[in-house]
């Protein structure tokens, strides 16, 4: 669900959340089971948690403005299954934690290295939600290595032509991450340990692979098949500074252009 106005392409997104509360109401009634049994139907909410900007709401405001909302239909409707998409404060991580085991919620990678300062310098930092403070990337960061299956990733990944990001009267909000995703939330832990946020030992194999797949995978009730591995080598990969058509009309810009980072393959 998409409150209205709050990013690219919501003009016609919702106002009233209490409208839709019979809907929601319809969705629990066809839940007969607890969250860990099947086969119920595999109905689910996904929230961009904002509020549009007004009053005393911004864009620095907006999520923690949308958690009374979270709480209030999480309360009437409890075993409706709801994912909070793409965190980023340190109030939505405990508002999430805070409620029951049918609330989730995803964290990107760039809100995992980014804070205001960047986005402000930089339209190509620039996303909806925007990233806040730093005590917030911190919040993200321990959700992220903590092991509550609470918490797990989702790229959000958006691909703006450089037009829409530097023309017109709205630049168009989105961070294009693909596909160095993966590296980048490994680059992101390294930073925080080595800016003493996180302990080195937090940062294990198995907390990084709940939260980059198993916790997802289990709260969304896919199979967990085995798909192979992945093998990483640290600063074996530049990011592209741009991609682009053949004729070169339309060109993107990646997140951290020209950096250094991890080389991903696969190895079975």
């Amino acid at each position: 669900m998409y409150p209205a106005n709050v990013t690219t392409g919501s003009s016609q997104g919702v106002t009233d959340y209490a409208a839709f509360y019979p809907v929601m109401a319809e969705m629990e009634r066809a839940i007969r089971k607890p969250l860990s049994l099947s086969p119920d139907p595999n109905l689910l909410i996904f929230d961009n948690g904002e509020c549009p900007s007004g009053g005393d709401v911004t864009v620095m405001s907006a999520e923690s403005a949308f958690l009374p909302i979270l709480a209030d239909y999480h309360t009437r409707f409890p075993r409706l299954r709801i994912v909070l998409e793409h965190l980023s404060t340190a109030a939505a991580v405990s508002a999430v934690a805070a409620c029951g085991e049918t609330v989730a919620a995803s964290i990107t990678s760039h809100h995992l290295s980014l804070i205001v300062d960047n986005w402000q310098n930089d339209v190509h930092c620039n996303c909806k939600p925007v990233a806040k403070l730093p005590s917030d990337r911190a919040a993200l960061l321990g959700a992220a290595i903590s092991g509550n299956p609470k918490f797990f990733f989702g790229s959000d990944s958006a691909p703006h032509p450089i037009a829409a990001k530097k023309g017109g009267d709205k630049i168009a909000a989105g961070v294009f991450t693909q596909p160095y995703t993966t590296q980048m939330v490994i680059d992101a832990l390294e930073n925080a340990v080595e800016w003493g946020i996180l302990k080195d030992e937090d940062v294990t194999v198995e907390r990084l692979k709940g939260f980059m797949g198993d916790f997802g995978r289990r709260f969304y009730k896919v199979e967990n098949e085995p798909r192979g591995e992945i093998e990483l080598r640290r600063g074996e990969d530049h990011i592209m500074d741009v991609l682009q058509n053949d004729d070169q009309s339309v060109q993107v810009v990646p997140f951290r252009r020209g950096e250094k980072t991890w080389g991903l393959s696969w190895v079975r």
